[in-house]
């Protein structure tokens, strides 16, 4: 039996996600968005990602939810511009 809430779902919403009957894509989109902004702003969530799938995808593998934490591991894994004057190289200026 899986728990609601822990560490890698401290506000239970992955866990409600898989429990809608007939939730769509978008709306595991939404959730997912509002669990990454729920997470400490240093949190690397590519090993939160991980865990969550490893609890949810082999009871859930075609879900929408397992599809969009899959999406959001791919793009954890994709390095990242840095925005604003970090993300400009001002050759030592």
């Amino acid at each position: 039996m899986i728990d609601k809430g822990d560490s890698h779902d401290p506000k239970g919403l992955i866990f409600e996600s898989y429990r809608i009957t007939g939730i769509l894509p978008e709306e595991c989109r939404a959730i997912f968005l509002d669990w990454a902004l729920s997470l400490p702003v240093d949190t690397d969530t590519r090993p939160e990602i991980e865990a969550l799938l490893t609890r949810y995808e082999p009871l859930h593998p075609s879900h929408p939810m397992t599809e969009t934490l899959r999406a959001g591991l791919e793009a954890a894994a994709k390095p990242r511009r840095r925005g604003g004057a970090r993300g400009r190289d001002r050759g030592g200026k």
